[in-house]
């Protein structure tokens, strides 16, 4: 697993052990960073948050692209090794935020993200469930872009969401969304 793009690129990191975690696919994460740049333009200046975080490649890219900050939220200890050994490497730290927490714990946002990026655990339903809280606990910024990444098979259903665009990567689906007007 490595840094796709921006600074960072080709730098390596390290991966949770275990089966706790399924890391996002460079190939997946190439694919989703692509239909992200192309409605961004930039990363410049965003707030990221990187839900279900596991190894956070994928805060760690957009932090890589040129995202300001980056707020991680995983629960498994694995992984949350590996996250903040994959941002001492990078000399990360003054942009991240790691919390060592189940996505559905979180309070209220202090100041909504621009971009969120959920990779839950596959056909659980967490992704809809956390977007659902997200919302209504003020995460999402107007005009912010969510990524949730499912299983093929999962149904994702979100009232308050319109979707954009969805792409098949190998087992993955990837489904990026916007919050719908009023």
């Amino acid at each position: 697993m490595r840094i796709i793009a921006g600074e960072w690129r080709g730098r390596p990191l390290r991966a949770p052990r275990g089966e706790i975690t399924r890391p996002t696919a460079d190939r997946t994460r190439e694919t989703l960073f692509s239909m992200l740049a192309s409605r961004l333009g930039s990363f410049e200046g965003l707030t990221v948050a990187d839900l279900f975080a596991g190894s956070g490649a994928l805060g760690l890219e957009a932090l890589s692209r040129g995202a300001e900050k980056a707020i991680f939220v995983e629960q498994d200890p694995a992984a949350i090794r590996a996250l903040r050994e994959n941002i001492a490497g990078l000399r990360a730290q003054p942009q991240c935020d790691v919390r060592a927490m189940s996505v559905l714990s979180l309070g209220v946002a202090k100041q909504p993200v621009d971009l969120l990026l959920l990779d839950p655990p596959y056909d659980t339903g967490a992704g809809a469930v956390a977007l659902d809280k997200l919302r209504r606990l003020g995460w999402i910024a107007p005009g912010a872009w969510i990524s949730v990444e499912t299983s093929r098979r999962e149904v994702l259903d979100l009232k308050g969401f319109e979707l954009d665009a969805t792409r098949d990567c190998g087992k993955a689906r990837l489904h990026l969304l916007r919050l719908t007007e009023g």
